[in-house]
């Protein structure tokens, strides 16, 4: 090779993942992707030690920014990362050795798509979830930052628009969903709540018979059309849950119709 043929410079990549008190799940999300050469984590002022954790981690860096949803937390991590491509976790999920060396071999590819969706491998606790209605779930989570961007149409379960191609890698990432109970409760009813707000922007209108019906379907639907009943009690809790989570959906929306109807009656003359 000639001396002044300059080599092909290897492609750099950022893993970006948002945190709110994630301790007992960030430790193994970071370990995970130290091959990146840059990891930024973005904490909405987590009081669980989390912010602590990650000013102390040796390669991660920390800011805190506060949150009003998922796309714009998402969005203003992407808008402080180095690198074009991006690897996008949430913290409760873990890249393996097989999709490390594949997220490895596809950046460094001559042709690589812009985009690439990932399937998730849902474990309850530390146990594989094999149906109720996560076996199809994916994720775009590799990506140009320079070829997407996350719409804002959506402020939850958020959006990547690509433009370009979208592929899909072969090995799956682990998601640890459901540590406990009251974890995954939580994470159920602040979505229903996120999804709310999403509505009421949308102006969509309360419904006392969706608010009974959309609850009982979401089970119904995780739970045997999703085939959840083969994960036996678990797939009874996780269905439950989701439930849960919906009917939150129809209450916070209700709460947020009252309290627009009360500001319209202060601000009448």
């Amino acid at each position: 090779m000639p001396r002044n043929m300059a080599l092909p410079m290897k492609p750099k990549l950022s893993a970006l993942v948002i945190t709110y008190n994630e301790m007992g799940y960030i430790e193994r999300c970071l370990e995970s992707v130290a091959f990146a050469d840059e990891i930024l984590v973005v904490d909405s002022y987590s009081t669980d030690g989390t912010y602590e954790y990650l000013l102390n981690h040796p390669k991660a860096t920390v800011l805190q920014h506060p949150f009003e949803n998922f796309t714009a937390q998402k969005s203003y991590a992407l808008s402080q990362s180095t690198n074009d491509w991006t690897l996008f976790l949430d913290a409760d999920e873990v890249v393996t050795p097989d999709l490390k060396e594949e997220i490895l071999s596809t950046i460094q590819s001559p042709d690589p798509c812009e985009a690439y969706w990932c399937y998730r491998k849902f474990m309850f606790k530390n146990e594989p979830l094999h149906f109720s209605g996560w076996q199809t779930d994916k994720n775009h989570r590799l990506f140009r930052k320079s070829k997407a961007k996350y719409t804002d149409k959506k402020i939850v379960h958020e959006t990547l628009e690509v433009e370009g191609r979208s592929c899909i890698l072969k090995e799956k990432l682990i998601h640890y969903c459901y540590k406990d109970y009251e974890d995954y409760k939580g994470k159920m009813l602040r979505y229903g709540q996120l999804k709310a707000k999403e509505a009421f922007y949308k102006e969509k209108n309360f419904s006392y018979f969706l608010m009974l019906v959309k609850p009982f379907w979401k089970f119904f639907y995780h739970f045997i059309i999703r085939l959840g009943f083969l994960d036996g009690k678990k797939g009874v809790t996780i269905s439950y849950l989701n439930a849960l989570g919906v009917l939150e959906r129809f209450k916070e929306l209700k709460r947020l119709e009252k309290k627009n109807e009360l500001t319209y009656y202060l601000v009448m003359p």
